[in-house]
This record gives C-alpha cells, structure tokens and sequence, in this order.
C-alpha cells in the first residue's frame, strides 16, 4: 500500500461541536460512492469506532500518541489504511485539546500533524454570525503546521445565516465545505460514559448512521472533501505499516489448541482490534464469548482475556448467569492467565453493586457519581502472565465505578505523577486492574500471555 493513502481529520474548536455526525456521516457518504474507506478516532475512545465501523465496514481503529507514542501513530493509520482509498480520521474534545500537562501530546492536532493530513474544522454556527470568522481564523492560524482545509458550518439556522456566514469566512480565507441546517439531533442516545454502543442497538445504529450519511451527502461538497484528502500526500517520516507479526508457531487445528477466549457480547464491548492481532501471532486462537449468554468458555481455552465494558449496566443478567461464572473461578484458580481491564476487573469482584460475580477477587465493586478520567503512566509493580516487573506502559482510565480495596497485597501497576500509588491485582495468573493499555505499545505482553498460556 502506498503511503500516500488520501485522508482528512475531522476536527472542532470544543467537543459538542458535531464532529462525530459529520465524521460517522463522511464515512457513510464515502462508501456509499464505492470507495473504501479506512475509519480511525483519535484518542482512547471504544464506542465512536464501532459506530465507524458500521459506516465503513471495517474495524474502526484508535490513533492514540499517549497510549502508543508518536512514533506508532503513522504506522497504525498505515496497517488500518491497508487497501483503502481514502481515510477519515476523526478528532477528539477540541482541535487543540491533548493531554493534561502534556502540551498538544494526543491532541487531534497533534495527531494531523503527525500524519501531514488536512483538517475539516466542524463549527457549531448557532448564535453567532461574523464572528465565526475570527473563531476559524484563530484556529487556522494558532500552530501553522497544522492545515485547516476548510469549514463545515453546523446547525445553521436559514439560508439568510448561511449567507452571513459564508461572507464572514471569505475574509478568512478558509472555504467552506459544508453547511448542516439546524436539524433534530440523529437518534444517538447517551448515558454515564457516553454514546450507547452499537452492540446494545445495532439496528437503530444502523439507522443512525445512515441519517448521518444524508445529513452530510445533502450538505457537503464531497467531491471537494475528496479532493483536499488526496492533496494530502505522503505519510511523512517514511512510515512502514504496524504489523502484528507472523504467528511464532502454527495453530493446532484439532480442538486441543490453545484458546484464548475473550469476552465480548453487549456488557464488554471496549477492546481494541490491535489486541486479537497480536494474540493471533503469538499462536493463539482467539475465540470470543458472551458472557450475558454463554454458560460456558469456548473449548479448549488455557486463557481468557475480559476488557472494558458496560457490567454495571448489566449486573443482574452477569450475575444470573451463575454457569459461566463459576467456570470463570474455576479457570482463575487453576492458574490459568486471565488479563482484565476496568469492566473485567468489575466482573472479577466478590460483587458488584452489591450482586455476586465471579468472587476470583476479593474485593467489592460499586457505582458512584464521581467520574475517574485520565491518561496514566504505570510501572508494573511485580512479575505477572501480562508483564515482568518493571514493564513501562501508559494507561487510560475512564470509569463511574471504585473497588474497594484499589489493589491487592501484589499490585498490577505502580501509577506515577504527582500522587503516586498502587493499583490492581496480581494473583497468580491474573492481572486485573482499572487500566486500558493498547498492546501494540509494548507487544511483548500479547506474546507473554501466550507463552503463560501454553505452560501454564
């Protein structure tokens, strides 16, 4: 694949703005034109990707400079991009908004300027007129590395508004490239940590991006958009393509083989694909189950693997299901390694909200009104199936819920800053823990995992 694959980002001056309608939208919009269209999302968001990915029919997948580094963020676009013919990166929070303390690190204008790909500003025009020319403008001018293209002027009230708008941003000298009327909002409800998504409400997903789809093809000039992502030019650095690696030894065919069962179904659906990539290399067969549903794990697994999620949405139902959740212990006490991150690390507990779980973990999980947001830096404190002591990899946590305790007499990680602590649970093959990491970071975990799983 070319590294000059066409591509725009889709950015806004705040969250709110409309850049996840008009970004879902484009995408729809693009493949509708027969193009196939590589959908990513800047930062360590789970839920806009899947909402991508029903646009596109391809795994929507992050670009996160924080979590993975700079340096991999060209080479993931390049390994999502393969075959496309044009990608829409969508932004996160506003153009200029990275993490805390860290300057533009993780911003989408970091993210842009890493890839060399022009930006799409989406402008909530409501209630303004002229003055949206001095709002594009700053933006437009505040890092002159980053290239805003062009403007799509959103919730634009009538045509006499449009028509102020378009003059004000002419003295700017960023063209307009869409306007959206003043619409009712696309049906995409939301709740503690966002979006609801798509596996709880696939068909009414479904129809939620194909309005997104008419919303954009009746207000943008996408053979215009598509021209600015192919004046794009090359991904600069001479970026290769990420790759997961060959598998290290053939998979077993027979039902023996070494299964790696992951959970997924409408309770876990935070993950990201890089991670059955990597699984999937280090000789592993990734299986995925239900755990609303399933009251066994797949045949044959020696590990199992539980990320982020919705339990706490649906704890009755989890805990019903007292089958798989005793076969869930069982596999946990039998030493076999088991990784779980926030949702698995609540579906771990003795109980959560007060109704019994898997009990591999003693400590109690609960809701609470207090939002946990924020990029980590975390140190593993010991030796554990996921990572030796020692291993260096950044985190994110974004979660309504605490364990009590935090961390268990061996921590998962040790998490630096101005606060320091402990956090997670080591206890023999399980490392649990609130933390999202993105493997392909540090990929020697996915092929430590494995190994664990076949001595173990």
């Amino acid at each position: 694949m070319s590294a000059s694959v066409p591509r725009l980002v889709i950015a806004a001056p705040s969250s709110g703005s409309g850049k996840t309608t008009v970004a879902t939208g484009l995408m729809a919009a693009f493949a509708a034109r027969g193009l196939a269209v590589s959908p990513h999302k800047v930062g360590p968001d789970y839920i806009d990707p899947g909402y991508h990915a029903l646009a596109t029919g391809r795994v929507g997948r992050n670009l996160d400079a924080y979590l993975c580094g700079p340096e991999l963020v060209g080479p993931l676009f390049l390994h999502g991009a393969r075959g496309c013919d044009i990608a829409v990166v969508e932004g996160v929070m506003g153009l200029y908004d990275g993490a805390a303390g860290e300057g533009e690190l993780a911003s989408t204008a970091h993210v842009a300027k890493l890839l060399r790909a022009p930006v799409v500003l989406v402008v909530d025009a409501s209630s303004q007129s002229r003055s949206v020319a001095a709002l594009v403008h700053g933006f437009a001018s505040w890092d002159p590395e980053v290239r805003v293209g062009g403007v799509i002027l959103n919730k634009v009230a009538s045509d006499r508004h449009e028509e102020l708008l378009r003059e004000a941003l002419e003295q700017a000298g960023v063209p307009v490239l869409g306007v959206l009327r003043r619409v009712p909002q696309v049906d995409t409800p939301s709740r503690h940590l966002g979006l609801v998504p798509v596996a709880e409400r696939h068909a009414a997903a479904v129809e939620a991006v194909g309005a997104m789809a008419a919303q954009v093809s009746d207000g943008c000039d996408l053979g215009a958009l598509e021209a600015l992502a192919r004046a794009a030019g090359a991904v600069p650095g001479g970026s290769a393509p990420w790759t997961p690696g060959r598998p290290e030894r053939p998979r077993p065919q027979t039902p023996d083989g070494l299964v790696v069962a992951v959970a997924g179904g409408e309770a876990f659906t935070f993950s990201y694909a890089e991670h059955t990539e990597l699984l999937t290399a280090a000789g592993a067969e990734v299986v995925t189950f239900d755990p609303l549903r399933d009251e066994e794990l797949p045949e044959g697994t020696r590990g199992l693997v539980i990320g982020g999620g919705f339990p706490e949405v649906y704890a009755a139902e989890l805990s019903a299901n007292e089958p798989l959740r005793k076969a869930v212990a069982e596999l946990a006490s039998s030493g076999a390694p088991v990784a779980a991150e926030c949702a698995g690390l609540l579906y771990l507990c003795r109980e959560l909200d007060g109704l019994p779980m898997c009990g591999v973990l003693d400590a109690g999980a609960r809701m609470t009104e207090r939002l946990t947001l924020g990029y980590r830096d975390a140190v593993a404190v010991g030796d554990s199936a996921l990572a030796a002591a020692g291993t260096r990899m950044r985190g994110h946590e974004f979660h309504r819920t605490v364990v009590e305790p935090g961390s268990g007499t061996e921590p998962a990680w040790g998490v630096r800053g101005p606060r320091p602590r402990v956090e997670g649970f080591v206890q023999r093959g399980v490392h649990a823990s609130y933390l999202h990491t993105h493997w392909a970071s540090e990929p020697g975990v996915a092929r430590r995992f494995v190994e664990r799983c076949r001595t173990s």
